[in-house]
Parts: C-alpha cells; sequence; structure tokens
C-alpha cells in the first residue's frame, strides 16, 4: 500500500506577489504547521520569472518589496525571513517589533 502524500505548500518568490512584515509571514507559517503542513517549498522564477499556470497552483505568491533583485540576494532573504519567521514563532527575542 503506498504511503500518503506528505502535505505541503508551494511558495513562489514573484514579483506580483504579497508583500508581507515579518510578523504575518511568520503568522502564516504558524498556521500552516497547526494545520500539520509539513513542508514548504519555495520558488524562485528564471530570469522572465514564473508563468501564469505557476502561479496559479501556487499556495502563496510572495514578494520582497517592488525592486528586482539578485537570486543570490533573494535566497539570503528568504533565509533570513524564514529564520525570522522561526524565532517569531518560538518567542525567541531575536525580532523587534
Amino acid at each position: 500500500m503506498p504511503e500518503p502524500q506528505t502535505p505541503h505548500k508551494t511558495i513562489l518568490l514573484d514579483e506580483r506577489g504579497k508583500v508581507m512584515g515579518s510578523e504575518a509571514f511568520a503568522g502564516v507559517l504558524g498556521r500552516w504547521r497547526d494545520d500539520g503542513i509539513r513542508e514548504a517549498r519555495f520558488v524562485l522564477g528564471a530570469a522572465d520569472g514564473h508563468s501564469d499556470a505557476e502561479r496559479k497552483d501556487a499556495d502563496l505568491l510572495l514578494a520582497f518589496g517592488p525592486a528586482t533583485w539578485p537570486h543570490l540576494l533573494a535566497r539570503a532573504m528568504l533565509m533570513e525571513q524564514l529564520y525570522r519567521a522561526t524565532t517569531i514563532i518560538a518567542g525567541h527575542p531575536y525580532h523587534r517589533s
């Protein structure tokens, strides 16, 4: 018997996405965790971005503001936001409101 699929969410980093503060982002990740979502997949687009079909299928479109960022910098910014979100969820004082 095949194992059940692990629930996951797909987040596209996209210029048309939602701009979220760190606390709001942590809130989304915390709700997903509480709902049993075990995996979040973050996808950066190619030079021309994501297709309309990819955007439609995503669970969240996330933007780091209106500026265009190089992929390496966007990856570093994402890692910082993920770290910050985990500290917010854990009640650690790293993030200051």
